[in-house]
Formats: C-alpha cells, structure tokens, sequence
C-alpha cells in the first residue's frame, strides 16, 4: 500500500465543491472584454481594432474600449494565473502530496500551456496568451511560490513604484497636450499581417512569424502574476467579505487610475481631442502602463460583488445568470478557445469578413464579441449541468495528471 501511494504522489484535479465562486466569475465576466478586444483587432486586422475617424455610436465605442477594455483586460487573467497557482499548489499540498510532486505537476501543467499555446498561435490567433501564461508558470514555480510572507512583500513595493511612475507619465501627457502645436493627429491600427491575409495558409505563415515576438513582449506580466500570487497567500477570494475594506480600497485607487489613465487617450480616438504626434504617443504610453491597474481594479470589483451575491445565500440560490458565468469561468480556457475560432470564421477576410461586408466594423466587431460570449455562457451552463468540465480543461488535465 506504501508504494502504491508513493507512485500515485498527486491528488486530481480540485471538484466542483471545492471551487470559490469569486475567481470563476472573474474568469467568466472578463472573457467578454477579452472578446470584445480580440474581435476589434480581427475586424480592423491590427490593433488597438478602432475606426481612427468615428461617427455617431463608435465615438462612445471607442471611448469605452480605450477606457476600459485595451490593455486592461489581460492583467485581470495575469493576477487570476499567479492566483491559480497558488491554488493548486495549496491543494496538492493540502492532500498529502510531496513538495517535489507538487513542483513537478505544475511544471508538466505549465508545459502543456506552452504547447497549448504554440498550437493556438499557429493555427487561430498570433495574440496567444497560454504560452506566456506557461512560461512565467515555470518561472514562478521554480523562483516565487516556495518563499516566505517578507519576500512576496516586495511585490507591494514593485506595484507602488509603478503608481509613481504612472503618475509622473500622466504629467507628462499633460503637458505634452498643453504644448501641443503640430497637426492634429488621429489614432490608427497597428496592421497584423496574419489578420490582413487573405489565405489560411497565409495567416498561418504569418502568425508563426509574429507569435514570437508578441510572447516575448508580454512576458513582463510577471509581476501582475506575482501580485496575483501575494493575493492568493492572503486568499483574498476565497472570503471576500472578511477583507471588504482592502478590496473596497484596492478598487477604488487601481480603477481610478486604470480609467484617468486611458481617458487622455480615450477622447483622441473618439474624435473629441485634437492634439499632435508627439502628445498622442505620450498619451498611449500612458494608456499602456495604466492598463496594468485594470488586473486589481476589476477583481477587486467582482469580489465585492461576490462578497455582496453570497452574504447569507447558498451557491444553488444565486441565479442562473451568475452560475451560468462562473460555470463559463470553470470553463475559460475552453471559452478563450471558442472565442479564436468564431473571430477567424466571423471576421477573417478569407472566411465571413463580416466586418466589412456589414459596414460600422467597430460596432459589427463589438456586436459578434456579445454574440459570442453570451453564445459560451449557455454552452458553458449545460457543460455544468451535465458535469462536463470543457474540451480543453479536460485534455490539459488528462495530460497534466
């Protein structure tokens, strides 16, 4: 009996019981800005994915896309990641597995999103995250998750110096704006040649070629993952209700700054502000470094929520609108998946390319992200009823376990 425990060194994946709800409906809600992101960029074959000479609704579109979606969206999955981590690790650890075992099952996990990843970028979408996700997974497993409460303090210290640094790039923005004097400069895409292809096998060759350096350029997130981790150790999520005050103060400093910070940026891409070159790239800089405060911002948000959804209700109480989006975020990266796959058959020029056969390509592109999404809710709800985790959940761990 010793040895066959021995060989079997893992307990399995966690169960349904075992989930807290304020994680999965992060998951769940925040696929919709991933979407809504993803399926501009697809649209406008590059990115940010906005009409640069908005009329009517896709002024407010573009207001709100900057404002709240571009930039800000991933660093909620990067901080849920590092979140995640921890997580599985306290199971395994909690059920009696080694901590060689543990190290070596979220290495073979964050292997297989590596892999997972290459295969997304190749054949659906260069702006893969899984990849990277699996890459800083290896790194965090080997260098942050075995230290101590002091060492992950450091994290804090990363993130406030990162708050000045915002603040003097806002001043800056400021007065590049205030000496503005060129021509008034407009916001354009970005092109991604795979999204202009007009062939699969195009795409496909392009994509190979651009996924690399878009990995390389988001392997950064590690400390959005890293703060993901420190917020774990304090299991933030699990009992929102007894850490209301931090969340409330957390929310209302990182969406403060993720909002001001993107709305210079905003007005100029919804034609309200006219300024020169030089104060739109110092307004976009801005925008970029901003973003990161989304990631705290809005889990801090959805956690208050839960703490208020959950207060003196059991989970079958609360609604098939929210149990049918947590069961979406039970499901994410199978929802991520889906999400690729519909933009390459929706809006690719050599597929639908509904965004130019429709006209309005901002409001088509935004209108399919709804569409989508809402499409993956109902799908991820039957899953749940019928206790089927997901396509690429149970692949990633069948392979994992």
């Amino acid at each position: 009996m010793t040895m066959l425990l021995t060989s079997a060194d893992h307990r399995g994946p966690v169960t349904g019981a075992e989930r807290a709800l304020a994680p999965d409906l992060i998951r769940g809600g925040m696929l919709l800005l991933i979407g809504l992101a993803n399926a501009a960029n697809f649209a406008f074959a590059g990115q940010p994915g906005l009409n640069g000479s908005p009329h009517g609704l896709e002024r407010i579109l573009n207001l709100l896309k900057i404002t709240l979606v571009d930039a800000r969206a991933y660093p909620v999955f990067a901080v849920m990641f590092g979140y995640g981590l921890v997580q599985l690790a306290r199971r395994q650890r909690n059920s009696g597995t080694s901590p060689s075992g543990v190290r070596k099952i979220l290495l073979k996990r964050n292997a297989w999103l590596v892999a997972f990843g290459l295969a997304h970028a190749t054949l659906l979408y260069f702006g893969d995250f899984l990849g990277a996700y699996g890459l800083v997974g290896i790194i965090c497993t080997l260098a942050l998750l075995n230290r101590g409460d002091r060492f992950h303090k450091i994290i804090l210290w990363i993130w406030g110096a990162q708050l000045g640094y915002v603040i003097v790039a806002a001043a800056l923005a400021v007065l590049a704006a205030v000496n503005s004097s060129g021509p008034a400069h407009s916001m354009t895409n970005s092109p991604n040649p795979s999204l202009a292809a007009t062939s699969y096998g195009s795409s496909l060759v392009h994509r190979l070629q651009e996924y690399p350096m878009h990995t390389a350029t988001v392997l950064g997130f590690i400390v959005i993952v890293w703060l993901g981790i420190w917020a774990a150790r304090k299991q933030l999520l699990e009992n929102p209700q007894a850490h209301k005050a931090l969340l409330t103060r957390v929310a209302a400093v990182c969406m403060s700054v993720t909002v001001l910070g993107g709305l210079p940026q905003a007005l100029v891409a919804a034609g309200w502000l006219h300024v020169d070159e030089a104060a739109v790239d110092s307004m976009n800089f801005l925008h970029n470094i901003s973003g990161q405060f989304g990631g705290p911002g809005y889990i801090a948000l959805f956690a208050l929520l839960v703490g208020k959804l959950t207060a003196n209700r059991r989970p079958a109480e609360l609604g098939v609108p929210v149990q049918a989006i947590s069961a979406l975020g039970q499901r994410s990266m199978s929802g991520y998946l889906f999400q690729s796959v519909c933009w390459l058959i929706l809006l690719a020029p050599f597929t639908l390319n509904l965004g130019n056969r429709l006209g309005s390509t901002g409001l088509t592109a935004a209108g399919a992200a709804v569409l989508v999404w809402t499409i993956s809710v109902i799908a991820a709800y039957q899953m749940k009823k019928h206790s089927y985790r997901g396509p690429a959940e149970t692949l990633l761990r069948r392979l994992t376990y």
